[in-house]
């Protein structure tokens, strides 16, 4: 099978492809489909690189994610978040090619108060979550068989993330404040990939299963500042992390207060049971850092 990634610059595009081996083992082929290859920008120019790359799938990483910057610039961010990723499912239909399509915990408003499964009702508070709302119903309309999966706070041992960010800070300041009134779930883009080469898998095994919404996430919930004091528990337990409120760093885009995925009904198709946050955590940390030992003696989930 010959599995066309997007956005293979990104985290989670990139950590997929990655797996060249993983997939070569189930005799699969991992095509990189870069900007270079096709700018979303252009989203008329879906059809030809689907022909061009002649996938049997295509999981979709790509879009425009710059939350804030979104506020400012709407018409851009639905065409790439919206209107590409529905030339892209149409050409999928057209040719009987399996689509994974991923969205974002910021299709909700964040008034939720325990994990948010995937029927729930959707009702973005910003420009980039209304963009990715309109591209996910984009997509099931033109491809009903497809598979969106909603992930949340993407993080890797690379990349521009809150984890690189919080180990950078901590390298030159003894103490560091982070937000404590958002809660949702970190999630490890390594496990993610893993996961995702699983469900395309079963995908093309029984489209019926995966068809549709799906959340995905680790076990448990934490605020950024839960986040940060576990990263430094592990890296740099000497550095103070104090909690503040949103309110200490305004944002053009509101955050939603509460978006933590219900993964459960995910990985009941997959089989198994998600890993909690803290060791998927833990386990990135020693991919990151091979040779070190951690600080901490707490690696459960």
């Amino acid at each position: 099978m010959r599995v066309m990634i997007t956005g293979t610059t990104g985290q989670l595009g990139g950590r997929l492809m990655s797996l060249q081996g993983e997939a070569a083992q189930r005799g699969w082929t991992l095509l990189g489909c870069s900007r270079s290859d096709w700018d979303l920008a252009q989203p008329e120019e879906a059809a030809s690189v689907v022909d061009r790359f002649q996938p049997d799938a295509v999981i979709h990483c790509a879009a425009y994610t710059a939350v804030d910057d979104a506020e400012d610039h709407a018409d851009l961010a639905h065409r790439l978040n919206a209107e590409a990723p529905a030339r892209l499912a149409e050409a999928c239909a057209q040719l009987d090619i399996r689509l994974i399509h991923i969205s974002t915990d910021y299709v909700f408003d964040g008034t939720a108060t325990t994990p948010i499964p995937a029927s729930a009702p959707t009702a973005p508070i910003g420009v980039y979550g209304a963009s990715k709302l309109a591209g996910e119903q984009a997509v099931l309309r033109a491809c009903p068989k497809a598979s969106i999966v909603r992930v949340s706070w993407l993080y890797d041992r690379e990349g521009h993330n809150f984890l690189n960010t919080m180990l950078r800070l901590a390298e030159s300041h003894p103490r560091l404040t982070v937000v404590d009134d958002q809660v949702g779930c970190p999630t490890h883009a390594g496990h993610l990939a893993e996961d995702l080469l699983d469900w395309l898998d079963l995908q093309a095994r029984d489209a019926g299963q995966t068809a549709g919404v799906h959340h995905y996430g680790h076990e448990g919930a934490t605020t950024w500042h839960g986040f940060a004091t576990a990263i430094l528990a592990e890296r740099a337990p000497e550095v103070e992390v104090a909690p503040v409120p949103s309110s200490a760093y305004p944002t053009k885009a509101r955050r939603p207060a509460y978006s933590k995925l219900d993964e459960r009904a995910f990985f009941r198709v997959l089989g198994r049971k998600s890993v909690g946050w803290k060791a998927a955590l833990i386990s990135c940390l020693r991919a990151k850092f091979p040779n070190t030992t951690s600080t901490s003696r707490n690696e459960t989930p």
